[in-house]
């Protein structure tokens, strides 16, 4: 249902994968819609330009999340052309498969600051204009595995777990003040991301990709069956509507069953 009021969502990662979906989910839904891309992403205005031409009106900025300056810069900018923001989605992060013992130092900590002290920073940033103004959404992408582990993701489920915890956290803060603040819980969803770690997953644990999809990924989500990119981009237009209010502080999952069992 179309909003009544105009509303600014800020979703960051937009280019790609969920945050894409989320992005088109919102902008049909009436929302003003903003995301943040990598300041090393050469696609970002081809994209930009192709979804525009689709008629979605989305603006974009440069923004590293793992950094707080940059942050503040981005959000400054983004209130001083759109105006504050009214929904946060914290949707960046990236990934990387490999044993603990063998796992990169460097990829731990970028793992560490992109998929979970980038939430903090943006909600610290967002946090006070939906104070004053009494409503607010806050959507965390986290993933099943912010409510149970796997082997060789030691940095992802590390900072999924944190996230799971933050959200809990800031919800109980802000629960008389308008606003909600919840995680979305995915299971395998075939996005860039999830591709990717096929053919690390399948070095790692010496089978073929096929293996990985059917045995590994797979074999956890009853369902048998990958989620669908739109079905979480629904999730999260839900939870970010006037009919979520009283909704916060939750882990929704989204799993195809995994986590039931």
């Amino acid at each position: 249902m179309p909003l009544k009021i105009p509303r600014i969502a800020l979703v960051t990662g937009g280019m790609g994968g969920l945050g894409e979906a989320i992005c088109i989910k919102l902008a049909g839904l009436g929302y003003k819609v903003v995301t943040t891309y990598s300041p090393g992403n050469t696609k970002s205005q081809e994209w930009l330009d192709a979804m525009n031409k689709m008629g979605y009106g989305f603006r974009a900025y440069p923004c590293d999340v793992a950094d707080w300056d940059s942050c503040v810069a981005c959000t400054k900018q983004v209130v001083a052309d759109v105006g504050a923001i009214d929904v946060l989605v914290n949707n960046a992060g990236i990934q990387h498969v490999a044993a603990v013992d063998a796992f990169p130092v460097d990829r731990w900590d970028a793992i560490i600051a992109i998929n979970l002290c980038s939430a903090f920073h943006t909600t610290r940033l967002a946090l006070p204009a939906m104070k004053a103004r009494k409503w607010g959404r806050i959507v965390n992408i986290a993933s099943a595995h912010a409510l149970i582990a796997s082997p060789f993701k030691s940095a992802y489920v590390a900072a999924k777990h944190g996230l799971a915890g933050f959200t809990k956290s800031v919800a109980l803060e802000v629960a008389q003040e308008g606003i909600t603040v919840n995680a979305i819980c995915p299971g395998y969803v075939l996005t860039p991301l999830v591709q990717a770690q096929i053919p690390d997953q399948a070095r790692t644990r010496g089978v073929s990709e096929e293996e990985v999809v059917q045995k590994v990924m797979l074999a956890g989500q009853p369902t048998r069956r990958f989620i669908d990119i739109a079905e979480v981009a629904a999730l999260a237009a839900y939870l970010a509507s006037d009919a979520a209010r009283s909704i916060t502080g939750a882990m929704m999952s989204i799993d195809g069953g995994w986590t039931a069992q």
